[in-house]
C-alpha cells in the first residue's frame, strides 16, 4: 500500500513525527502548513488521501475540506480529519464538513494506518 498522502498540519513536531513514519512505510508525503496551501496542493498533486488537521492557519481544516469536497477535481479524495481538541460534536462536525473519517491527537499510528487502509483503494497504482 504505497500512497501519495497530503498532510495538512502547522505543527513542525507533528509533521516530523508522522511524515517520517509514513515515508518509512514507502508513502509519498506532501506537507501543507495551512488550509489554503492544502487546497492548492490537492488540486495540483491529486493525492490518494488527505490527512487534515482541523486547526490550521489561513483557512482552517473544516473550510479547506468543504472547498475540496465542493470541487469536482478533488471531491473523491478521502479526507481524514485530525483534531487535538476532541470536543463533543467535533467528529460529527468533521463528517458534516465532508471528512471521510476522524481521528484525535496525539496520533495513534496503528489506528491511523487502519483508517488509511480502509480509505485507500485496493490495488492502488501509486
Amino acid at each position: 500500500m504505497m500512497a501519495k498522502i497530503l498532510y495538512a498540519e502547522d505543527s513542525d513536531d507533528n509533521v516530523y513525527m508522522l511524515e517520517r513514519r509514513l515515508r518509512r512505510l514507502g508513502h509519498e508525503v506532501i506537507i501543507a502548513p495551512d488550509g489554503g496551501t492544502a487546497i492548492d496542493l490537492a488540486h495540483a498533486e491529486l493525492p490518494d488521501v488527505i490527512i487534515m488537521d482541523l486547526s490550521l492557519p489561513n483557512v482552517d481544516g473544516w473550510e479547506a475540506t468543504r472547498r475540496l469536497k465542493a470541487s469536482p477535481r478533488t471531491a473523491a479524495i478521502p479526507v481524514i480529519a485530525l483534531s487535538a481538541h476532541a470536543m463533543p460534536g467535533d467528529r460529527e462536525g468533521a463528517l458534516a464538513a465532508g471528512c471521510d473519517d476522524y481521528d484525535v491527537k496525539p496520533v495513534d499510528f496503528g489506528r491511523l494506518m487502519e483508517k488509511l487502509r480502509a480509505l485507500l483503494p485496493s490495488g492502488n497504482p501509486r
